[in-house]
């Protein structure tokens, strides 16, 4: 039995079957952790607060769990249906985001790359860059092809950072990997950081208190640019790692930064998933989307309350493959 129950949906028909999942990464205020990387935070913990205030009163935020039922058995989900994902289990969903939405009583769901519990040495390579950028002594960062970039300011160091994240965006995870690890190296020594991301027994504290656990890979590679053996393994080995620290879970998948295609959605289905979450926009009819391709609408800080409250509305999911053609 969990503590505070999730908020029972309201018993009325939902002939479509809609749902809206929102995309939420971290909650925290950026001066709180100046070495990790700002632009995962989602939102602050008022403005958090504040968006979860008004789903709980407009709409019916529903579980992992719920949603599984729908898909697997037809199970009609209450209207104006909402999941809550976050992915990448860093430690201030325990501190912060979880008890606004326990105070609330609202369900979620945590992704959860299994390779970073309690490895206090392994940090998301966007974190690990970040932080040896602002950290550094150095005045310039001279790295074909990437250029000879100024250091000098905070800006600067920023403009590095994403100079540098774009270029190993178009990398095959190997390549990005050791250009990260020289571009490091070259900026100094990285002072050690206290781990970023939920230990197990914190994350079995919050299975039982009633959050949702589901796979995210082992390391949080882009899938598509691994050998599909590679793939697989990341896939199959999340799953065996939840399994062995948390027990059962519900069989859900988060693609890493979205990236999917028919070969991954295919090992999926050998391991038995029957959700799966990319990072397309819009909501999902479940009775015509794949559910191994739901969408989800990110959230960051640039969401004001206004678009969050036009986001949750169906008519903006034409909006969105409107903006994504174009």
């Amino acid at each position: 039995m969990t503590d505070a129950p999730p908020r029972a949906p309201r018993p009325r028909a939902n002939g479509r079957n809609t749902l809206r999942v929102l995309t939420y990464h971290r909650v925290a205020n950026p001066e709180d952790t100046p070495t990790l990387n700002p632009r995962l935070i989602s939102a602050t913990p008022a403005v958090f607060a504040k968006q979860m205030e008004y789903l709980a009163g407009r709409y019916c935020v529903v579980s992992l769990p719920q949603v599984h039922e729908a898909v697997v058995s037809g199970a009609t989900l209450p209207p104006r249906a909402v999941l809550i994902t976050f992915d990448d289990a860093y430690a201030d969903f325990g501190d912060i985001a979880w008890p606004i939405l326990r105070r609330l009583r609202l369900p979620v769901t945590l992704a959860v790359p299994t390779a970073f519990p309690d490895q206090p040495t392994r940090t998301f390579w966007w974190d690990r860059l970040y932080g040896a950028l602002v950290r550094t002594s150095r005045s310039e960062l001279h790295r074909p092809p990437l250029g000879r970039w100024p250091l000098r300011t905070i800006r600067e160091r920023r403009a590095a950072f994403e100079r540098t994240r774009q270029y190993c965006r178009a990398l095959s995870h190997e390549e990005a990997t050791a250009v990260i690890d020289d571009v490091c190296r070259m900026l100094g020594a990285e002072p050690a950081a206290p781990p970023s991301v939920l230990g197990w027994e914190r994350l079995r504290e919050l299975a039982h208190q009633g959050v949702s656990l589901c796979a995210h890979t082992r390391t949080h590679p882009v899938l598509t640019r691994l050998p599909p053996e590679q793939g697989r393994e990341e896939i199959t080995g999340s799953f065996r790692d939840l399994q062995r620290e948390i027990g059962d879970i519900t069989p859900a998948f988060c693609f890493p930064h979205g990236a999917h295609n028919d070969v991954l959605i295919d090992m999926l289905k050998q391991a038995g998933c029957a959700l799966a979450f990319t990072q397309l926009d819009g909501h999902n009819d479940l009775g015509a989307t794949d559910p191994l391709r739901l969408c989800r609408t990110n959230i960051t800080r640039r969401t004001s309350p206004a678009l969050f409250r036009l986001r949750l509305l169906r008519w903006v999911t034409y909006v969105d493959l409107w903006r994504h053609r174009a």
